[in-house]
């Protein structure tokens, strides 16, 4: 049994080795313990766990220096410049001369599309200038907010253009006032009297003694919209053509091959771009342009420009030289042509490698042609390898 005073120094120095054990899982020494001032001399090292202390023993854990990473700021480089008009726009516009030839463009915001496609379209053409004279909420039905047939006649007689390009019918769908009723879209009477308008329209630019060319409307994202895009264009194409104008049919540019809007599809360039606009009425600058790409042959052919694409020629015989039938050359088959020598032309008794004059006149029907048009066969001439024509034995010299 231990004293009174053993117990206590029991108890004291148990209470030591705790501490002591305690500090060591947490790897901080205690207060009064007396490695308490080197502790303060040193420097404070990690945290350990008991982890540490079971597996790694009294071995310092590696503290793993990171290099610093310094960021170096990228140099923000310009956007690169799409020089394409296509996309852009972007095409370099010359002067234009003092006698260019003026293309009056009016309607609807479909038309200021339009001629903003046109605009770029002869940028670079010194003799074409674009004059835009367009309405975005103007329409054949609403009169009363700009009378077309009227304004038209103004335009013609101030600005004297050369062409008019008329696109309407985009705002059109809507009520009517005839005879100071409110007509539906589409009923009898709202008929009768839009084709008037229309008349009335065409007529001002045939008096007027200025050639027009009419733009259909292009499909757009609501169903019943294009619908009755498609059924006003019928509208617009019969009265244009019977008034000896030129109707121009953008449906396919802006349609899939079921007739269904596209937004997006290939410019004039047949790269994919973005046409329309997430409303799915506006049109891009791609798609500006290629609206303005299907009037550019026919508004060039209208005002004599230079420029213009040249039609084809027919291939057919009326083109052909007239002939003097006393002289028809006579017509043989070919079968064969003598060998033409390339290292010494005079072999084959001419100049040339190719003289003319020893080439027999074909009649163009090739035995091929004969077997499938009447069922003929040539023979073979004679000693070729597929002559296999009778001949009678000749009998040896007695």
């Amino acid at each position: 049994m231990f004293g009174p005073l053993q117990a206590v120094a029991i108890r004291r120095w148990t209470r030591i080795w705790i501490s002591a054990l305690i500090a060591l899982a947490i790897g901080m020494p205690l207060p009064g313990s007396p490695f308490l001032g080197a502790a303060k001399a040193q420097e404070v090292r990690e945290r350990r766990s008991i982890i540490d202390l079971l597996f790694r023993g009294n071995r310092p854990r590696a503290t793993e220096k990171r290099p610093s990473i310094v960021r170096v700021r990228k140099k923000k480089r310009p956007n690169k410049i799409n020089s394409d008009p296509a996309v852009t726009g972007a095409e370099v516009e010359v002067a234009k001369a003092p006698d260019a030839k003026k293309v009056l463009v009016i309607g609807d915001f479909m038309a200021s599309a339009l001629a903003d496609g046109l605009i770029v379209a002869v940028a670079g053409d010194a003799g074409i200038v674009i004059e835009k004279s367009t309405d975005g909420s103007s329409g054949l039905v609403r009169n009363d907010h700009l009378d077309w047939p009227v304004t038209l006649k103004q335009k013609i007689e101030t600005s004297k253009p050369s062409l008019v390009v008329i696109m309407l019918g985009s705002n059109d769908r809507q009520q009517m006032a005839v005879a100071g009723q409110k007509e539906k879209f589409h009923s009898d009477a709202w008929n009768a009297e839009y084709d008037r308008r229309i008349t009335a329209l065409v007529k001002v630019a045939v008096d007027g003694k200025v050639p027009f060319i009419w733009t259909g409307l292009p499909s757009f994202q609501s169903p019943s919209l294009s619908a009755d895009a498609a059924t006003l264009n019928s509208l617009y194409r019969a009265k244009t053509e019977m008034a000896g104008g030129v109707f121009i049919d953008i449906w396919d540019g802006f349609a899939d091959e079921n007739g269904k809007f596209v937004a997006s599809g290939s410019d004039i360039n047949g790269q994919p771009v973005r046409l329309r606009g997430s409303d799915g009425l506006s049109l891009t600058k791609a798609g500006k342009r290629k609206m303005a790409f299907y009037l550019e042959k026919d508004l060039r052919r209208l005002l004599g420009s230079t420029d213009a694409v040249a039609d084809l020629i027919r291939l057919d015989a009326s083109n052909l030289p007239l002939q003097d039938a006393a002289k028809q050359p006579e017509f043989t088959n070919i079968l064969s042509v003598p060998p033409i020598s390339l290292a010494d032309p005079e072999l084959d008794g001419t100049s040339g490698l190719l003289d003319t004059n020893l080439m027999p006149v074909a009649s163009g029907k090739t035995p091929r042609d004969l077997l499938i048009d009447k069922g003929q066969t040539v023979d073979a001439p004679e000693g070729r390898v597929d002559d296999f024509r009778w001949k009678p034995a000749s009998k040896p010299a007695g």
